[in-house]
């Protein structure tokens, strides 16, 4: 098949095509008239990649899996190196997570602390000779 096609059956652009291939993801075969021609296996190759992609993986991470595939495995992460990869990334989703829960605890202790002061407020509002209410609109009750 020619990279539109190609392009077209894995849901991405020639332009992307012609970046992995560029990268050494994708082999460059051409025919007789100098037209990239691809096959099944290249599709299969350019799922992996794109799958990878969606999950997070960058382009470079992909590349054991691609050459897994190329080496004959029916499965690109059943070689060595991939899972390497795959240990690799769930350390580092492990590690954002770890930043993320600490990130909503703050939030957490922030909203708590803003609660708890908007409702001093409020109780001073009531105490005679406490401050005037303001309106949230930027004025004065009256």
């Amino acid at each position: 098949m020619r990279i539109g096609e190609l392009a077209a059956r894995a849901g991405t652009t020639t332009r992307a095509l012609r970046y992995y291939e560029s990268r050494g993801l994708l082999p460059a075969r051409r025919d007789e008239h100098g037209h990239r021609t691809y096959d099944e296996g290249d599709l299969r190759l350019l799922r992996q990649i794109r799958t990878l992609q969606d999950f997070g993986f960058d382009l470079e991470e992909t590349r054991p899996f691609v050459e897994c595939l190329r080496a004959g495995h029916p499965e690109g992460d059943s070689c060595p190196a991939s899972l390497v990869v795959y240990r690799r990334k769930l350390d580092e989703l492990d590690a954002l997570i770890g930043e993320l829960v600490a990130v909503r605890a703050k939030v957490g202790e922030q909203l708590a602390r803003a609660e708890r002061a908007r409702d001093e407020l409020g109780a001073e509002a009531l105490v005679p000779g406490g401050p005037e209410p303001v309106c949230e609109l930027g004025g004065r009750r009256r």
